[in-house]
């Protein structure tokens, strides 16, 4: 293999960042993310898209803002609060990123909220849905809202005056609040001049309307705002409302764990749950016409700067409309039905169909049930022994998690990975890792400041007197209902190297010992950088001497900065590079002596693209590895991740060749441009996009 000397590369490497200041090799990776979000709005106005799936795309793009708040910008507040806060690989300061977040995101609501109102209303309502106004309701209507007011949200809602004696309340974190604006005297002769209504989170946020009303509808829905609006004088009897408006606080939700101090990080992470909707406030949502007088109150109470103050012109949590796509029975508004394919090898023994050769399962177009079968198998066969895997996210009620705990009652040595800290998925791990516990399953929380993020399952089994082993690798995690929404990949193997390589990762994880010499796997915290920074200096030195060299990598992350110097100096030694990167990237393509030959592209469509694959062209001896690792600061350096290789000649031509069906795509992919800028496919194309070509040849046959 030839391969370009570290000294040529790092003078390249030097030279690079010498002649160009920082702020011109890095995109900022928080307003990347921003962009990602416009570009799911795109497919909430995209023709082609049914009028219900829009619908979930506008909720998308919503869900994914809040989960940036409670996060990104919250870790930007408090760095940017540090007596000498650092900047990014961009340059700015985290003071400077936040202005910019916030010109960039109030874009963004204010697009949320046209595409609602201007777009996605008048569409839905010209399919016979409709969100009753008040304005429109008719006296049959408006009687049975006061009716439904009086007996189902009367009773359980709680008003507070806001005096010496109540003052402001704790606001929960998304929760759904109103402000009063009162005049007049209470039973007790003050002056009361605000109030704060709490709609308890019980409540449902969008109500149908009976369709036995005159005037009503199959499918006409209110909000639980709107009937509060409409009813809210009954809180207040013998007080004028003079207006009332909605508003929602966005909180940190980070988990501040000390893991070093931790004696239980399972009771630990129960404590800090509960202080999770608490933290400190980073956004306030309110109602677009709501007085300045009441929005400047509600700010100086949250310690909110007016940067922060977000106006809706609409309902202020938009994300709650994702119920109505499954409340409304119109499937030819929504995508059609697919079922996942079986392959013909996962009909009969899977250990027999696994032992002839890797098989390799491609998801959402290929069913996820050959996963939950062996593990089924796993359980029944007298032959197993033992079964280790890791759980990111799979949920307490989950068919895998049944079948490892059938294998526990059985008498298998089960032991589970369990990593706590996967983020808004903590309580749920907790309520898994007690359930399996119970059942007699050996469980392991990790590694103490590393994230286990990898996807593997081992299952030992007795076979002719000795001992096989048989494993599972993914780029997913063991979700059944996720792998019907997420593009990703599974390796079933029963290669001796590979199995005995995740074998030492589990030792490391339960026993804590040494790092062991892989051979075959790459791992993070320990080899996965390194090698990929090797893997791409070699394509250098392939193109520097005239041999094929090429770089096709897929991902839903590219920021780490060293791996984007190393993309730039491949450039230009002239390896041609394709990028196929979800959401956030900070490198910049196409530009001119930096990154010429770099091409980069995000694929958004019915399915999220998921998993990540890694091709290198190696002067005509292609390598194709698949990992749950993005390129990312956190992936590399600080969780348990791993990259497998696709050794079957057949299998990785076939990856091969799905990686050039996503660089091939013209329908479903936005184009980053120099600038930073993405271009957006053209809308009046008819031939398939990527994703309808895999349906169309697996999920399909």
């Amino acid at each position: 293999m030839n391969q370009a000397p570290a000294a040529v590369s790092h003078a390249r490497e030097s030279a690079l960042v010498t002649e160009r200041p920082p702020a011109e090799l890095y995109l900022n990776r928080y307003l990347s993310l921003l962009d990602f979000n416009f570009r799911v709005l795109e497919l909430a106005v995209d023709s082609r898209v049914p009028p219900l799936e829009r619908l979930r795309f506008l909720c998308i793009s919503c869900s994914n803002l809040d989960e940036f708040f409670e996060i990104r910008v919250a870790g930007l507040k408090q760095a940017a609060q540090l007596a000498n806060p650092q900047p990014g690989a961009d340059g700015r300061t985290p003071a400077e990123t936040l202005a910019l977040v916030a010109e960039r995101a109030h874009a963004l609501v204010a697009q949320q909220y046209r595409i609602l109102n201007e777009v996605l209303i008048p569409q839905l309502q010209a399919e016979g849905i409709r969100f009753v106004r008040r304005s429109d309701m008719g006296a049959d209507q408006k009687g049975w809202l006061q009716h439904y007011f009086r007996t189902a949200l009367l009773p359980v809602l709680s008003p507070l005056g806001l005096d010496p004696a109540h003052p402001f309340p704790r606001i929960l974190n998304k929760s759904l609040n109103f402000i009063a604006a009162l005049s007049g005297k209470d039973a007790f002769g003050r002056n009361i001049a605000h109030a704060i209504v709490q709609a308890p989170r019980a409540l449902p946020r969008l109500i149908r309307l009976p369709r036995e009303i005159p005037g009503t509808g199959a499918n006409d829905f209110v909000f639980l705002s709107s009937i509060i609006h409409a009813c809210v004088d009954e809180l207040f009897p013998g007080m004028t409302v003079d207006g009332c408006y909605q508003f929602r606080v966005t909180r940190n939700a980070d988990l501040l764990v000390d893991e070093e101090e931790a004696e239980d990080l399972l009771e630990v992470l129960e404590d800090e749950l509960s202080q999770r909707n608490w933290g400190s406030s980073v956004r306030l949502e309110v109602a677009h016409n709501c007085p300045e007088s009441l929005v400047s109150y509600l700010s100086e109470e949250l310690g909110l700067a007016p940067a922060d103050v977000y106006r809706c012109n609409g309902p202020v949590n938009l994300m709650r409309l994702i119920a109505i796509p499954d409340q409304v029975d119109r499937p030819e508004l929504k995508y059609p039905p697919f079922a996942p394919r079986l392959p013909h090898w996962a009909e009969g023994d899977l250990f027999a169909a696994i032992r002839r050769q890797d098989r390799l399962l491609q998801h959402p177009y290929e069913s996820f049930a050959p996963v939950l079968e062996l593990l089924r198998a796993a359980a029944r066969d007298p032959c197993v022994l033992a079964i280790k895997q890791t759980l990111y996210r799979t949920g307490a009620d989950s068919p895998v998690v049944a079948a490892l705990a059938a294998a526990a009652r059985a008498g298998k040595e089960v032991t589970v990975v369990i990593e706590l800290r996967a983020r808004f998925d903590e309580a749920e791990n907790i309520e898994l890792a007690e359930t399996l516990q119970e059942k007699g399953a050996h469980i392991v929380y990790g590694v103490v400041g590393y994230k286990t993020h990898a996807k593997m399952l081992l299952i030992v089994r007795r076979e002719e007197g000795r001992l096989r082993q048989y494993a599972h690798l993914g780029t997913g995690n063991y979700h059944p209902r996720t792998a019907l929404a997420y593009a990703d990949y599974g390796l079933f193997t029963a290669d001796a190297a590979i199995c005995a390589d995740v074998h030492a990762i589990f030792l490391q994880l339960t026993g804590l010992g040494k790092v062991s010499r892989l051979e075959r796997l790459l791992q993070s915290p320990f080899t996965l950088s390194k090698s990929l920074l090797e893997k791409i200096e070699r394509e250098a030195g392939n193109a520097a001497d005239g041999r094929p060299a090429r770089i096709i990598a897929k991902m839903n992350a590219l920021v780490e900065p060293q791996m984007i110097r190393a993309l730039y100096v491949a450039s230009q030694s002239g390896v041609q590079i394709e990028l196929i990167v979800r959401g956030m990237c900070s490198l910049r393509p196409g530009v001119p002596g930096l990154s010429d030959n770099i091409r980069v592209r995000s694929v958004l469509g019915r399915f999220l693209e998921h998993h990540r694959a890694f091709y290198f062209e190696n002067g005509g001896e292609p390598e194709l590895w698949l990992s749950s690792a993005d390129w990312m600061e956190r992936n590399l350096f600080r969780r348990v991740e791993i990259a497998f290789p696709i050794d079957n000649p057949e299998l990785r031509r076939r990856l091969i060749a799905d990686l050039e069906a996503y660089v091939a795509d013209r329908v479903q992919s936005w184009v980053l441009t120099d600038n930073g800028s993405y271009l957006s496919p053209p809308r009046d194309r008819d031939d398939p996009s990527v994703q309808q070509r895999f349906l169309q040849t697996l999920a399909r046959g």
